[in-house]
């Protein structure tokens, strides 16, 4: 055991945590902060929420808070929840975990009275921390000298931490990703041996671990690095990678090009995931003309349907799968940049999507072998243009045009399929700035297209 340290940070919990630790150590139990808030104080980041730890039973815990509400929330597991002021807290005793069938939980386990070996049960030294409420830091496994150095580090043996959980591999791989830090060597080692069992992990967490390791600052190394255990659970990554492209604006095979796109994008996972399945399509849409050029003709229509599927099989929601197989299929989008095509862009994606598939297109652009300067303003200038059509409420869609349906019945127009065919009329040649969006101006207009409509009918 390293020991307990003061730390030279002063440290100051919320006062519902507060005075949760202080209720337990005046019934005589020990309690800690433990794991994840105590990395982020290590790392001066305000944590997210607190978890604690104690040697009290859930009974014991029970009869510490019997003036407040309590729910056995994960008995089995010692935790209990108990309610301080409207917020929910959870408390677990100390445990020592039994076997792992299912590479997720533990079959049982036996609880303790010592911190140490709760501690030990952990899975990355950073993780392994706990503080008691004036500031002491139990540190067994070196986690704080492993924070100094960037370093993840399995607690013990790496192999039998990730066939207990086998989602700690992509923890992992998500903190060294999202906190900039490196594997440690034999980390790495289990990694790579262990990672077939990340089929065992359900995908709701699958997806919710990768999502937060997409959207790192250092996901480009990650998954340049670990596409092997990336593909465990998105295999159709696998055939790009390795899959040169065999054309002159491309230096990388489609993999890394795709990876590499992903430096350039926010921090938006909608837009993380459809740069990095963009060109998911171009290994079955390969061929080469007659000087061995590579190309990928209906690629992105083609990966409209692989990424839908990639994203339902990660059990994302609905409108993530829409959104991101939508941004596939037109991340090659023809743009000119003045405000009549802004407006059609803008009707046709809405203003969110428009912008997001912008951004992808310029993520695309930017990992081309050269950078081409014309794409690349040609794409700034057409979001410019996007964000002043939307910043001055021009109209670009059917809710901002100045008349609506009941003013094209008022002009003797019945039918509902018509009705829509002339309000459409009126929004197209708003946009394209043959008419003003003005009810005056579009009503009279309205009356030529019902008269031509008629006259069509009858001929």
């Amino acid at each position: 055991m390293k020991g307990v340290r003061k730390t030279d940070k002063f440290i100051v919990l919320p006062e519902n945590i507060n005075s949760v630790l202080l209720r337990l150590d005046e019934h005589g139990h020990t309690a800690y902060i433990v794991g994840g808030c105590v990395r982020d104080m290590c790392m001066d980041i305000p944590p997210n929420d607190y978890d604690i730890t104690t040697s009290a039973t859930p009974d014991e815990i029970e009869r510490c808070f019997s003036d407040k509400r309590v729910i056995r929330t994960g008995i089995q597991h010692g935790t209990v929840t108990v309610i301080i002021n409207n917020e929910p807290i959870e408390i677990t005793t100390y445990r020592i975990d039994g076997n792992y069938a299912d590479n997720r939980h533990p079959d049982s386990v036996k609880f303790s009275k010592k911190i140490e070996d709760d501690l030990a049960r952990r899975d990355f030294t950073v993780n392994a921390m706990c503080c008691d409420k004036d500031g002491n830091f139990i540190d067994v496994f070196g986690g704080i000298e492993d924070i100094k150095n960037k370093i993840i580090r399995c607690v013990g043996d790496a192999n039998k931490r990730f066939s207990e959980d086998a989602l700690r591999i992509l923890r992992a791989l998500r903190f060294a990703s999202t906190l900039e830090f490196n594997i440690e060597k034999h980390t790495k080692e289990a990694i790579r041996k262990n990672a077939h069992l990340l089929k065992s992990i359900s995908s709701e967490r699958i997806y919710s671990e990768f999502t937060k390791l997409l959207c790192g600052k250092n996901a480009v190394d990650i998954l340049l690095e670990y596409s092997d255990c990336i593909g465990v659970f998105i295999p159709e990554l696998l055939n790009e990678v390795g899959f040169e492209q065999h054309n002159p604006h491309h230096k990388y095979d489609v993999y890394e090009h795709s990876v590499r796109a992903l430096d350039v994008c926010s921090d938006d996972a909608i837009v993380r995931y459809a740069v990095l399945l963009h060109d998911i399509a171009k290994p079955i849409c390969f061929f080469t003309d007659e000087n061995g050029i590579g190309h990928f003709h209906g690629h992105a229509k083609a990966g409209e349907s692989i990424a839908y599927n990639i994203m339902r099989r990660l059990k994302a929601d609905n409108v993530t799968c829409d959104t991101v197989s939508m941004l596939v299929k037109y991340h090659d989008y023809t743009i000119t940049p003045d405000m009549r095509h802004a407006k059609r862009m803008l009707n046709k994606f809405g203003y969110e999507n428009t912008l997001r598939l912008l951004e992808v297109k310029s993520a695309d652009t930017s990992a081309h072998v050269i950078f081409d300067d014309d794409r690349g303003r040609h794409i700034e200038e057409m979001r410019m243009l996007c964000e002043e059509a939307y910043r001055q409420q021009q109209c670009f869609s059917l809710k901002s045009l100045a008349v609506n349906g009941k003013d094209i019945i008022s002009l003797g127009c019945k039918e509902g399929k018509s009705i829509g065919k002339v309000l459409d009329a009126l929004l197209w040649e708003v946009i394209d700035e043959k008419l003003c969006n003005e009810k005056d101006v579009l009503l009279e207009r309205a009356k030529d297209i019902i008269k031509t409509c008629q006259e069509n009918i009858v001929d």
